[in-house]
């Protein structure tokens, strides 16, 4: 499975307003949700605080990777936010992030919620990868740029 697969243009998001990491998880629960309901949506955030608590997803360079496991959801989804101005999100080089993808999966998938962690890390840790999300024009682009395979995307 590749990021594409996570991701609809619905949740991939340019230029978002947030004051904190807090504000941050609840907009990306709420894009994660999909309008399932109220109670999917509070399971998907607390997922995502959970896991937050036992170290923060941010990696380096601007970027995170909030995710969790929930038994509220049916199959694996991934959101994508860039934003408008970059938060503290205790993040291992101590810089604050930009670029948020979050990942939220079945709490029945362990080994492919590995694999999706892998691939994120791996796309999100490349210069101009990251380059091109900064620069992109707006959400269009965004998800465009997202959903090129990795050899594509490494091209680009």
């Amino acid at each position: 499975m590749h990021i594409a697969d996570l991701l609809t243009p619905s949740r991939v998001v340019a230029d978002v307003r947030v004051t904190s990491k807090k504000r941050l998880l609840e907009q990306l629960a709420t894009l994660l949700d999909e309008r399932q309901g109220e109670t999917t949506e509070r399971a998907i955030y607390d997922s995502l605080v959970k896991r937050e608590r036992l170290g923060s997803t941010g990696l380096s360079h601007g970027v995170a990777i909030p995710h969790g496991r929930s038994p509220a959801i049916q199959r694996a989804a991934g959101a994508f936010v860039r934003l408008a101005e970059a938060v503290d999100f205790g993040a291992v080089d101590g810089q604050p992030v930009d670029l948020v993808f979050a990942l939220v999966v079945p709490e029945h998938f362990t080994d492919q919620h590995l694999m999706f962690l892998a691939e994120l890390a791996e796309t999100f840790s490349d210069p101009a990868t990251l380059s091109r999300l900064r620069a992109a024009r707006d959400a269009a682009q965004l998800y465009e740029l997202l959903s090129r395979s990795p050899e594509r995307t490494a091209a680009a």
